[in-house]
């Protein structure tokens, strides 16, 4: 199975792993949360509402300060299973924050049903990191439907070949999607020149895992940040 790829600027960990990066010291008013601590409540809180998670995998940033990573879930949906993604900085860059998502059994292919949605809290004095999570986690189930809807609809949503090169246009040469433009080549080749016959039907869908298989090549953080922009950008294709 292909994983979370791990390179310059970067560093795939296991969760045994994450207890080793310690997070910074807190002030009156920041809050660091270490990252094995924000996982193991994760799971926890999963746990608690009967959610098993079947692999999961992280991708931690050179100074230890950001954490991404993909808990893949025991439920799956029409040849995909749930996933829950998640982000942590204690930098102060960005903000804890939860999506849902799911993962294609026939390529492993990583896909959100949108961006990262911040929980309520800050990385405050007071912050709560169980209480955050419950809302953040009770959010995500409820798009688990929705997500489930929009997979139907991208399966049935045809797509002429112009129309196809148009969203690789938009996508790359207007900047659509956060992502390096030299992708936009290997897009095209794995959406005309489908590595699957799941995806040889010439749909929204195909052209979606085009995106995700693409996107492979990327290291962990921009492949996080493309991949969450990718669910928002394609429904407003249609």
């Amino acid at each position: 199975m292909e994983q979370l790829l791990a390179h310059t600027g970067a560093s795939k960990l296991s969760r045994d792993q994450l207890v080793t990066i310690l997070p910074p010291e807190a002030t009156d008013t920041f809050k660091p949360i270490a990252h094995a601590d924000l996982i193991g409540n994760v799971l926890e809180a999963l746990s608690y509402r009967h959610i098993n998670v079947v692999r999961d995998e992280y991708a931690v940033t050179d100074d230890g300060m950001k954490l991404f990573g993909v808990l893949d879930l025991e439920s799956s949906f029409e040849g995909c299973r749930f996933s829950l993604g998640i982000r942590n900085a204690n930098d102060k860059s960005m903000r804890l924050a939860l999506t849902v998502g799911y993962r294609v059994f026939v390529c492993d292919n990583m896909a959100f049903h949108g961006d990262f949605t911040p929980v309520l809290a800050k990385h405050s004095k007071h912050f709560n990191l169980q209480d955050a999570l419950a809302i953040g986690i009770d959010r995500m189930q409820r798009n688990f439907e929705p997500m489930r809807k929009q997979v139907e609809s991208w399966r049935n949503f045809q797509l002429s070949d112009a129309a196809a090169k148009l969203v690789i246009y938009r996508a790359f040469i207007e900047d659509g999607l956060e992502a390096p433009k030299h992708l936009s080549r290997e897009v095209h080749r794995l959406y005309f020149d489908p590595q699957f016959p799941e995806f040889q039907p010439r749909t929204l869908w195909s052209l979606s895992n085009a995106f995700t298989s693409a996107f492979k090549d990327l290291d962990p953080v921009p492949q996080f940040k493309a991949t969450a922009k990718l669910g928002g950008f394609l429904a407003s294709m249609n």
